[in-house]
């Protein structure tokens, strides 16, 4: 694998070895991607099969109406936490006693970086890239590198859309494919976790992970469904509600933003 500095221009890239799939869902270290139906390999690698997915809303099941569209929450800077040790210990409130430990770089190679919720004395509360949606938890700032980006992304599902913001303006606007019926594209705030160039066909160049998970699949291919942001082969799907939660670019577009945002960028999905 090629892991590149996380730089204001050149950002991690995390070149991925095989993962497993079924149908239409790709799983790279647990992310699903909603496109092709190959996993991305590099030139040693190969895949193997997946075991089935577990979802627990059918593909053919109409979802409710989650009632009116969320206002647009796209702030003019945010403040992101790269871990600067081998590992962070992660608190339920400042001060406390660790309740977990994550690895840094996470497991897919690319390095540990939060979007940071709020401030308190020597401690900073990060969202969580886990279940459930939301999740937050303390770590001390003396164990992360604080810095701030003006980059915010906001996803309409109703209209499949993704608006780039720069410093609270908005700048770019872009077609995608959001999740179908039965998969939706989970709502609520997130931030991108880390960001893979897969080496074969079928999903676009880039993939960013969130810390989004799916709310209609529990797990896939042994991963815990967490939702990604990329590209894809299947240009025709753009604009549409095609895939298993995942959000789809166009691949110029997803390759635009890649040598753009840092991780830790906040994406709202409304």
């Amino acid at each position: 694998m090629t892991v590149l500095p996380n730089t204001p221009r050149r950002r991690t890239i995390l070149i991925v070895a095989a993962a497993a799939v079924v149908c239409a869902l790709l799983v790279v270290g647990g992310i699903l991607l909603a496109t092709g139906d190959r996993a991305p390999t590099a030139s040693s690698s190969s895949t193997k099969p997946a075991s089935t997915a577990t979802p627990t809303t059918a593909a053919d099941e109409p979802v409710p109406d989650d009632g009116p569209v969320a206002p647009v929450n796209a702030p003019a800077v945010s403040t992101v936490a790269a871990v600067l040790g081998s590992e962070v210990a992660v608190s339920a409130e400042p001060g406390g006693a660790p309740a977990q430990s994550l690895p840094n770089p996470q497991t897919s190679g690319a390095p540990l970086v939060f979007l940071v919720v709020a401030q308190q004395g020597d401690w900073v509360q990060v969202q969580l890239a886990q279940r459930p949606n939301g999740s937050t938890g303390w770590i001390p700032a003396s164990s992360v590198e604080l810095s701030e980006t003006p980059y915010a992304l906001v996803v309409t599902t109703s209209t499949n859309t993704l608006d780039l913001y720069d410093s609270g303006s908005l700048v770019a606007s872009y077609p995608v494919a959001t999740g179908t019926g039965g998969t939706p594209t989970p709502r609520g705030q997130f931030a991108l976790t880390e960001l893979l160039a897969p080496t074969n066909s079928g999903y676009g160049p880039y993939a960013y992970g969130m810390t989004a998970f799916s709310e209609a699949l529990n797990s896939f291919g042994g991963g815990p469904g967490q939702i990604g942001l990329h590209g894809t082969d299947d240009a025709s799907s753009i604009g549409t509600d095609a895939s298993h939660g995942c959000v789809r670019m166009r691949n110029e577009d997803i390759t635009a933003l890649a040598e753009l945002l840092p991780l830790g960028t906040p994406i709202q999905v409304r």
